[in-house]
This record gives C-alpha cells, structure tokens and sequence, in this order.
C-alpha cells in the first residue's frame, strides 16, 4: 500500500537520509511536500526526482530561485513561515520533522493538528514546547515517533512494556570529538576541530551540540517529555564507540539495549516502517571488528551543558526554552568565530542566571520567550 510523505528539512543529513531510504522502495511512497530552509536548487532537483506537489523554502529572498528552477514543471514553489505551515498541515500519512532550531516549531504543530504520523527530529520542538506538543499530541490523536538514535531506540526497549517497570532510562552519549581533552584544550578548540565528529555525520548546529555535550542535554529534556518516568529516572553515559544508542533498565534488573551502526538510516528506518521494519543499505554491526564497549561518567566539570540542561528541566516553566535559545546564538556565534568554545556553555549559563519569563501556555508565548531569550544571549557574546 502506497503512503504519502512529507519532509521538512529535505536538504539536511536527516531528510538525505530519509529520502535514501525512499529511493529504495518507491513505489511505497507519495511525496506530498518538500521543504528546505533554502539550497533552492538542490530542493528543486529533489522535488522533481520525487515528484513532490510541492517544494516550500522557509526564507523567502531564496523563493525567487526555487521558482526559476521549477519553472514549467508542475511542482509548486512557495516560500515563507506560512508556507512551511501549510506543507505541514497536507496531511501526509507520514511527515519527517526536520527543520532544525525554533523555526521548527509552529510547523511540527502544523502536522500534530492533522492527527497523523509525525517522525519527530526537531529537538527544539519538545525542549522548548515539550507540554504544549504533548498536549496537542493528545488531543488529535497524532503518533509521534522520536526519530533521534536515542530517543527511537529507548522506544524500542519500551515496546510492549510498561513505565511503571522502568528503573533507569539511560542515554549514551559519544562524548564528542573532545571526549579527552583537557580544560585547557578546550579553550582554544577551533570550529574545524569540533565539526569532526568521530562517529556520526550531522549538521554543523549538531555537530557542535556533540562537542559541547549540549545535544545530549537537550536529548534529556526531550526524553523528559517522551517517557515520563520523572526526572530521576534519566541518566547520561559516555559511551564512544556508539554502538548501543541507549538502553532501559527494568525493575527486576533486566536491561534491553538497542545496538546498531552510525548510521542515522537506522533510527529513521524504524520511523518509516513501524510498526513493520523495513530494509536498509546499512552495514552490519561486526562486533568481533569493534572488540569492545566502553562506558564513563559524564564530567560536567569539562563539560557543563548537562548540568544546565537536567537544572533547566527541573526549574521548568520557561528555563528549557531559555537554555535551547541561548545555545542555538552561542553556538551560531561560534561558528562564525566570534566567541571561544568554552564561552558556549558560559553564555547559556549566563542567560539562565538572568530573570526567568512566565511559563509558557501557547506556542505564540514559546516564541516570545525564545525571542526574548535571543536578545539576552545577544547581549552576552564576548570576542573570541
């Protein structure tokens, strides 16, 4: 039976991933909507290889070229926040969210409110609005199946189990490309260093949320969210091979694990498919090859970031839309060489000293929120 899709972020590392997996099995899939925040080319190239019904870049100075590349073929073209809403509300059987940052966010709404399946990828989505879209979840009857490594295989440790037999939900991080570096070395990182991930092949936003060990943060609050087992209930393990991707521990000792290779096909195979499995080009896991698993404590003395993230979940309230905002600037400041490594982690925690904003009800006042944390950071970018 042929099923429709839709991709926000189609021109990213998730939605190349998604759309290889597509390619393997065509005929299953109707693509309804592509979206990108611009790469108005490639988006287009992609649109019609996939015959999409429509192609939406999120920055409209981009539409323009969209439309010259789609010219005379009967792909719409459309851009803007709008537009990205409207992709997302066609009601697809399937929509992979993408989009990465807060511009994410009023989109995913847009697909919950259909009531279908969303393979959910936005971080920002659940940390910075996590009870308002597990509300709105809720309430239209939407599946949500978490497409991160981590997240999906704590799903499929929990299938067919309960909550209230869990003892642990634990999340394996890599620790990063700066694992083992001193504080001093850390100081001086360069972007360059630290967009070389040892394991994973992720966006530049991501690749750096590694090095800092803010992505893993971030996965707590989402897990948070996604399994409400409480707070005390989650933990964090450095594991650098990347092997086992998380793993649950139930009440009468046994722990399930799910293991698999680098490879973000996986995870969002897992999405495709479910409740089925399905294919895919991946290779084998060889453990003879990898020899061993190893596992450390996390130092949040080195890194920081999840310390912030577990206290800015416990304050609640507006303090995880705080923590996702001054990241997601410190971050772009490093990247564009205008702040130091280390001074990521310290202009998140320096935002989050500052007064904290009401909790937010609605999605306008999580976008206030992140707006106004925005600023703030803004105000704390030191030179590098």
């Amino acid at each position: 039976m042929t099923r429709s899709i839709s991709i926000l972020g189609a021109t990213g590392s998730i939605g190349a991933s998604t759309l290889d997996l597509i390619r393997g099995e065509r005929e299953k899939w109707d693509v309804k909507a592509l979206t990108a925040n611009c790469s108005a080319k490639e988006l287009a190239a992609l649109a019609l290889e996939f015959g999409a019904e429509i192609a939406v870049v999120g920055n409209e100075d981009c539409l323009p070229e969209l439309r010259e590349a789609l010219s005379g073929t009967p792909v719409k073209a459309a851009g803007g926040t709008q537009a990205l809403c409207e992709a997302a509300g066609m009601g697809a059987d399937v929509t992979v969210a993408a989009i990465v940052g807060c511009a994410g966010l009023a989109p995913v709404m847009a697909a919950v409110e259909q009531g279908k399946t969303i393979a959910l990828a936005n971080k920002e989505a659940l940390v910075s609005a996590g009870d308002i879209l597990m509300s709105a979840v809720a309430k239209h009857g939407a599946t949500l199946l978490p497409t991160d490594s981590e997240h999906n295989a704590i799903f499929q440790c929990l299938e067919g189990n309960n909550l209230a037999d869990v003892r642990w939900i634990t999340l394996t991080a890599s620790g990063g490309p700066f694992r083992t570096w001193s504080a001093e070395q850390l100081a001086n990182a360069k972007r360059e260093q630290a967009l070389k991930h040892p394991n994973w092949d992720m966006g530049a936003k991501i690749t750096v949320d590694s090095a800092t060990m803010f992505n893993k943060g971030l996965e707590f609050i989402e897990a948070w969210h996604l399994f409400p087992v409480g707070l005390d209930r989650l933990r964090i393990v450095v594991h650098p091979q990347s092997v086992i991707h998380s793993m649950v521990e139930y009440r009468d000792g046994s722990t399930l694990a799910q293991l698999g290779p680098s490879d973000m096909r996986v995870p969002i195979a897992s999405c495709l498919a479910y409740p089925q499995r399905m294919d895919t080009a991946c290779k084998p896991l060889d453990l003879p090859a990898i020899g061993e698993l190893s596992f450390f404590a996390p130092d949040e003395i080195r890194f920081p970031a999840t310390k912030l993230a577990r206290e800015a979940a416990q304050a609640g309230g507006a303090a995880p839309a705080v923590l996702n905002a001054a990241n997601e600037v410190a971050v772009a400041a490093f990247l564009a060489g205008k702040v130091t490594f280390t001074q990521i982690s310290a202009i998140v925690a320096k935002v989050l000293d500052t007064p904290m904003p009401s909790a937010p009800s609605s999605l306008q006042e999580v976008l206030a929120v992140d707006a106004e944390a925005r600023k703030r950071a803004e105000m704390m970018l030191e030179p590098a």
